[in-house]
This record gives C-alpha cells, structure tokens and sequence, in this order.
C-alpha cells in the first residue's frame, strides 16, 4: 500500500496562516478517501515536518506562498518546483522550511518522490483568528486541487453523500441579528 500524506500548514491564530488547515477541513468534509491517504493538520511544525515527509512515496501538502499575485491566487508547485532555487534565510513561524526539510530528506535518501504544494497568496497574516474573504473564497478551487492530486496519484476519491458541516474550533462565531 503506498502512503500519501496530505498535510495542511499553518497557524489558524495567524489570519490567511490558516489555510492549510482550513483545507484539510473542508476536504474531510467534502470527500472520502482509504486509510492509505493521511489527512493532518500538521500546524507549524519546525523541524517536526520531516517524520511527515520522510519515507512517504508521496506528499501534499496546502500552505500560503508568497507570489506576485493577489491575496486568494491558487498557485501549484511540485517538487522540483519546490527545489529549483537555494534555500533562503529561515525566520517565520515554519522554521524550516518545506524546501529545507525536503533537502534534508534528498540527502538522507528518504524525501517523497512526488511532492505537490497548493499554495494560496495570503491577504493578512496577523494574529486574527479566521479567513479573509479571498482566502475563504480560495478553499473550495484547493480542496479541488487535492482531490486531483490524489487522483492522479492512484487514490480513490469519493464525494460524501452529505457534506458534514463542522465548524473548526478557531472559527469566529458569527453574529446573529437580534443577538446581544
């Protein structure tokens, strides 16, 4: 059975950090997949990355990327992709990096042969808890891009029947008219 973690990055306490979450969310919600398939919010995992990208034939992985493009832009990057530049400085919250774990992984001779990141340009990464509308309006095009994904790895992808509709635990309440 080849294993495909499906892992979401992010800091749900960050604003637009919270994607990578958000998606591993709204994917549970929306489709069924085998037990070959692991669906993790992983959340800012430092060096604690590399046991989920470690001797896995294949990895998913949703995050927020920067690109010269508006907040909400879907961007896919495979490996090589991933690769094709040198690491940079390391000061944010993923200390390291996806592209510092995966060289890690190279040179040990254990990374994920194929690796696919959906990343979406994030509006505000502030302490704030939940989505700007553009990122919201992003995770059903992400959820999509994962569902491909896996298929195109050989995963059986199903719809629910009946989507669950859960609200994560870092999501606002919503104002009721009339409330107090």
């Amino acid at each position: 059975m080849t294993i495909t973690n499906v892992l979401g990055l992010g800091n749900v306490l960050m604003g637009d950090d919270g994607f990578g979450p958000a998606v591993v969310r709204a994917f549970e919600a929306e489709y069924l997949v085998g037990p070959e398939v692991n669906l993790v919010d992983v959340g800012t995992p430092g060096l604690d990355l590399m046991p989920w990208l470690a001797d896995v034939e294949r990895v998913i992985i949703i995050d927020t990327v920067k690109a010269s493009r508006p907040p909400g832009s879907l961007r896919l990057y495979q490996k090589a992709d991933i690769l094709r530049h040198l690491p940079t400085a390391r000061v944010g919250p993923h200390d390291p990096g996806v592209k510092e774990a995966l060289l890690t992984l190279e040179f040990a001779g254990r990374a994920p042969r194929e690796v696919v990141l959906v990343g979406v340009v994030p509006g505000n990464v502030s302490m704030n808890l939940g989505l700007t509308p553009a990122l919201r309006s992003a995770i059903p095009s992400a959820v999509y891009a994962v569902a491909v994904a896996l298929e195109k790895f050989g995963h059986e992808v199903t719809v629910r029947s009946r989507a669950r509709t859960e609200t994560p635990w870092w999501t606002p309440p919503v104002a009721v008219e009339g409330s107090r």
